[in-house]
């Protein structure tokens, strides 16, 4: 309920550009609302598109914008990494428990094609240099949420950054009913 009443009030706030989640990331910061109307008008498409499962995960998602980045954090109460974020609303939103780590994450899933993605697939990077150290959640027109790293919160970046194509490792997408998804 919470994600439903936060999304009309998210898409009236006049909110910066999210940024990187690295040092060696370009930092852009706007006034500009742009980036949050994309995402709000997405939301229409992500509920033509995707099953109401993944439509009701990005919502979720969208209400846990500006929860902290804690490393091991799990809980919005508290704080996410990257992959608690992403285990957190498979929990929460479809009753899926996945793997707590990112490489175990892309491990139980099946790989898809990046032009195969739809809202709820996962999608990897490597920013720490191995692969699959760093999962977030597609949510649509390029843009995914995550929680990126220490000092910063959730928010929503856009795939076709240099930043994030240098670094992408591949899409996945969690079967739903299956057994592979356990912890």
């Amino acid at each position: 309920m919470r994600s439903i009443l936060f999304l009309p009030l998210l898409l009236t706030l006049n909110l910066p550009a999210w940024s990187s989640p690295s040092e060696d990331s370009p930092t852009v910061v706007s006034n500009d609302r742009g980036l949050v109307s994309q995402i709000g008008s997405q939301m229409s498409v992500v509920k033509d598109k995707a099953s109401d499962h993944a439509a009701g995960m990005v919502e979720q998602a969208m209400g846990l914008l500006g929860v902290p980045y804690r490393r091991g954090g799990n809980s919005e109460n508290t704080g996410f990494d990257c992959s608690g974020f992403v285990r957190h609303l498979y929990e929460k939103s479809v009753g899926q428990i996945l793997p707590r780590r990112a490489v175990d994450q892309a491990r139980a899933t099946e790989v898809i094609e990046r032009d195969e993605l739809k809202p709820g697939d996962l999608v990897f990077f490597n920013t720490m240099r191995r692969a699959f150290s760093h999962v977030g959640i597609y949510v649509g027109d390029g843009k995914f949420i995550h929680a990126p790293r220490a000092g910063k919160a959730v928010n929503i970046d856009d795939m076709r950054s240099a930043y994030w194509q240098k670094r992408f490792n591949g899409a996945r997408r969690v079967p739903m009913n299956s057994d592979n998804a356990n912890p």
